[in-house]
C-alpha cells in the first residue's frame, strides 16, 4: 500500500531516449557522406576501351577505331567540358559518332560545341539527334534558310555530319558504312512520293507563298532530295561493304532477331557488323551488386545487357553508351553512383 504509483498524467517528468537521435545523425551523415562520394563519381568521366568482333572484317578496317560519346544533354562536365576531354586524351580515331541527346531539351548547343571544337578538326564526327533534341528539319518559318535548325546549322559549321543518310569511309580498298537504323525499315518509294505529294502542291498555288508555306517547300525538297540519295547508296552498296547502323535508342533483342534473317538486299539489319546506341544513361540510379535500379520502357532492375555495354545477339553486336549526363525520362534526377563515360570501340576479326 505504500508503494508509489506512477501515473501516465501524474506531471514527473520523462526520460526520453537519445535513440532516435543517434539514428537520425547517422543517417544524415550517411546521406551527405553518398551525395559527396556521388558527386565525385558523377564528374569524372571514365574512358572505356571496348572491342566489337567481326569475324569477316575485311583485313584493311582492322582496329578501325571509333570513339562513341552519348546523352550530354547540353551539359558541361568541367570547366570548358575538360572532365571529357581529360578522359579522351591525346588519343586519335577513325572517327568520332555522337549517338544522340547530345545538345538535350533544353536546345542549348553551346556545351556540345566546346567540346567538339578541341577534338581533332581532321577526325570525321557524325551525330544523330535523340528523342530528347529540338527537331532537325524545320517546317516553318525560322531565321534560316537552311532546313536545318539553328542548332544543327552551328554542328554542321563546326565540321559535324548530321548522319540522316549513309556516310561511307574508305581506308584501302574496303569501305565502311554508317547508317542511320531507321532507315533499314523506311520504305524510300512511297516516302518520296509523299514529300514529293506536297512539294506539287506547293508548286501549284497561284498566289505567294507565305513564310511558313516557304518552309514546308524547303522541307520537301529536302526530303525528297535525300531519298534520292538513299536510294542511289543502296544500289551502290557491296556486301563486301561494312555497315555500322547508328541508333540512339537501343534495338531490342526480339527485333533484331526478326531483322536478322538470312537472304535479301545487301542494305539490311542483318548485314549490320555494329550497332551503336545510347539513350539509357546506363540506368541513371545504380546501387553496388543491384545494377540499375529502374529503366523506363524497361522495367526494375532490367540486366545490364539491355541498357548498357555490349551484347551480341544473332552474332551481330551492339553496344550502348553509359552517356554522359542524366535523361529527363527517368522519375529521380541525376545520376547516383553511375559515372559518365566515352568508349573507344575497335572493329576487329578476332578478340584482342
Amino acid at each position: 500500500m505504500g508503494r508509489k504509483q506512477d501515473f501516465f498524467f501524474s506531471g514527473e517528468p520523462r526520460k526520453r531516449s537519445s535513440a532516435p537521435r543517434w539514428i537520425l545523425g547517422i543517417f544524415l551523415t550517411a546521406i551527405v557522406l553518398l551525395l559527396v562520394i556521388n558527386y565525385g563519381v558523377s564528374h569524372q568521366v571514365t574512358y572505356v576501351r571496348q572491342t566489337a568482333l567481326v569475324p569477316d572484317l575485311p583485313a584493311d578496317l582492322e582496329n578501325y577505331v571509333i570513339l562513341h560519346l552519348s546523352d550530354l544533354h547540353g551539359e558541361t562536365l568541367g570547366e570548358n567540358q575538360a572532365n571529357i576531354l581529360s578522359a579522351i586524351g591525346k588519343r586519335s580515331f577513325s572517327c568520332i559518332v555522337f549517338t544522340g541527346d547530345m545538345v538535350g531539351e533544353k536546345g542549348d548547343v553551346e556545351p556540345l560545341l566546346t567540346l567538339i571544337n578541341q577534338l581533332p578538326k581532321d577526325t570525321p564526327k557524325l551525330l544523330i539527334p535523340g528523342d530528347s533534341d529540338p527537331p532537325l528539319v524545320i517546317e516553318t518559318a525560322h531565321d534560316s534558310l537552311s532546313v536545318y535548325a539553328s542548332w544543327a546549322v552551328k554542328l554542321q559549321e563546326a565540321g559535324v555530319t548530321i548522319l540522316d543518310e549513309p556516310v561511307c569511309f574508305t581506308r584501302g580498298k574496303s569501305r565502311v558504312w554508317f547508317v542511320p537504323e531507321y532507315l533499314y525499315t523506311l520504305d524510300v518509294d512511297s516516302t518520296e512520293r509523299s514529300y514529293q505529294a506536297q512539294l506539287d502542291l506547293l508548286n501549284a498555288s497561284v498566289n505567294p507563298l507565305t513564310p511558313d508555306e516557304a518552309a514546308r517547300k524547303r522541307a520537301a525538297e529536302y526530303q525528297v532530295a535525300r531519298m534520292q540519295r538513299i536510294r542511289d547508296i543502296k544500289k551502290d552498296m557491296k556486301a563486301t561493304d561494312v555497315q555500322i547502323a547508328v541508333t540512339h535508342a537501343p534495338l531490342t533483342e526480339s527485333y533484331i532477331r526478326s531483322m536478322a534473317l538470312p537472304g535479301g538486299d545487301v542494305f539490311s539489319l542483318r548485314n549490320v557488323s555494329l550497332i551503336l546506341a545510347g539513350h539509357y544513361a546506363g540506368g541513371q540510379w545504380r546501387l553496388p551488386g543491384l545494377g540499375a535500379l529502374y529503366v523506363p520502357e524497361v522495367g526494375f532492375f532490367p540486366p545490364d545487357e539491355q541498357i548498357v555495354g555490349m551484347d551480341y545477339i544473332s552474332g551481330i553486336p551492339q553496344y550502348i553508351s553509359p552517356g554522359l549526363a542524366a535523361s529527363p525520362f527517368y522519375p529521380l534526377p541525376g545520376r547516383l553512383l553511375n559515372g559518365p563515360a566515352v568508349t573507344c570501340v575497335t572493329l576487329s576479326a578476332s578478340i584482342q
